[in-house]
């Protein structure tokens, strides 16, 4: 049997009790050789059971897991501290609050040889649990949700952005550094933002299978969309620009909506564009609905604006915010080109 790259999977966790035991049984029964796999926890300091739980299914594989210590709970920090103790030739970041096809390792091992590319990942697949998580899959599924994002586009495939979670040659880090430690989010697109400047690639594939469980309530999607948006802008203003436009499409509709509000007294356009983006929501909240349920509809519909609204008025706190106080520095950019690095060799064998 050829010899396979050793793998570490990375994993930020803080306060998982809920999904941590169902995770660590997928990363258990992968088809990737047991001998050649190490999982890293960057655990947050939990205080729940996720520890306790930790423990207990990780006597199934002795000496395969490792809990590393994230006292800022952030999980840029905690990537970084995992990628530092890591040993494997691949790492793989994953997520907890998702689960995996059984052969999620082989697969994205074998699309780093094959392509040649600096990070690999498949489309972010939603699942749910339960009616308003249905719900907020069939938003994420339309355009009119997400836009053009090629990584949130099931049938998507090829040279994208960015991509979910993320395999990486360790030789990578060597070249654009680690994940921004002060990063809150979007520290994953922003670390593929440097990928990018640095003259390396992402491949999306189909193969690589993942599901992911998005948030239960309108509070928490609230929440989420907003500190994507404020991230956005952090990475935006320490690039001095984006990849695309398309994250920023939020904000201008925002600001475009309040740019009618004030000046409503003087036209009529207000009531027309908010008729027309009403109409457009319902519509597309009856198509997509049909998929879990045409009864979803009206929920459907009511999330896109919480997706473009949140992310939007993130976007401009961001803006504010990191304009104000930037809390980055230019090192954390980049230590060079992958055209300075050459050819990546791990086991002996050319990794790509």
């Amino acid at each position: 049997m050829a010899k396979v790259p050793f793998v570490t999977l990375a994993v930020p966790c803080f306060n998982e009790e809920r999904y941590i035991e169902a995770f660590l049984d997928d990363v258990f029964e992968q088809d990737y050789p047991a001998s050649s796999i190490e999982v890293l926890i960057g655990d947050g300091m939990s205080t729940d059971r996720t520890r306790e739980i930790i423990a207990r299914v990780s006597e199934k594989r002795p000496g395969v897991v490792r809990v590393i210590d994230n006292p800022r709970r952030l999980q840029a920090p905690g990537l970084n501290a995992m990628i530092a103790a890591a040993k494997g030739d691949v790492i793989v970041r994953l997520d907890v609050h998702a689960r995996y096809a059984k052969d999620f390792v082989r697969q994205c091992v074998e699309v780093l040889k094959e392509t040649g590319a600096q990070n690999v990942g498949g489309p972010a697949r939603p699942a749910a649990e339960n009616w308003f998580q249905k719900a907020v899959c069939a938003a994420l599924e339309s355009k009119l949700g997400v836009g053009n994002s090629a990584f949130r586009t099931l049938d998507a495939e090829g040279w994208v952005e960015t991509v979910f979670p993320g395999a990486f040659p360790r030789g990578v880090f060597d070249v654009v550094g680690g994940f921004d430690p002060n990063a809150i989010t979007n520290e994953d697109a922003e670390l593929n933002q440097r990928i990018h400047e640095a003259g390396g690639r992402v491949y999306l594939s189909q193969r690589i299978v993942v599901h992911y469980f998005p948030r239960d309530s309108y509070r928490g999607l609230a929440k989420q969309y907003f500190n994507y948006g404020k991230g956005r802008a952090r990475t935006a203003l320490k690039h001095r620009g984006l990849l695309s436009l398309r994250p920023m499409l939020p904000f201008f509709l925002v600001v475009g909506g309040v740019t009618l509000l004030v000046t409503s007294p003087w036209h009529p356009l207000l009531p027309i564009a908010l008729g027309l983006y009403g109409t457009a929501a319902a519509i597309e909240g009856i198509r997509v609905s049909r998929k879990y349920g045409i009864h979803l509809a009206p929920v459907v519909a009511s999330i896109f604006p919480v997706l473009h609204v949140c992310h939007g008025v993130g976007f401009g706190v961001g803006l504010i915010h990191y304009l104000r106080k930037p809390d980055w520095h230019d090192e954390a950019r980049g230590r060079g080109s992958f055209a300075e690095a050459g050819p990546r060799v791990e086991n002996g064998e050319a990794l790509a």
